[in-house]
């Protein structure tokens, strides 16, 4: 299957699955290019934007794990190419 580039865009408003967050990002770390996350202190909530390289259905498989943690959303966009 082909590799794909996409941005994905993780919002944790319940801080306490932030470690479950992180478990699932370190197992999918062959695939993460760059990660850049912000702890909104003011409204108790965290951000995590990610460049990702793999197929699409890693990427999906990560996204799709950490959609499944309560208090977590996830939005991705990939190349069609």
């Amino acid at each position: 299957m082909e590799k794909r580039i996409g941005v994905v865009g993780i919002v944790i408003e319940n801080l306490e699955s932030a470690s479950k967050v992180n478990d699932i990002l370190h197992y999918h770390a062959e695939i993460i290019v760059g990660r850049l996350g912000i702890p909104y202190r003011e409204k108790n909530l965290s951000v995590i934007s990610l460049i990702v390289d793999g197929t699409s259905d890693e990427i999906s498989a990560m996204t799709g794990k950490l959609g499944k943690i309560d208090g977590v959303n996830v939005k991705s966009a990939i190349t069609k190419k």
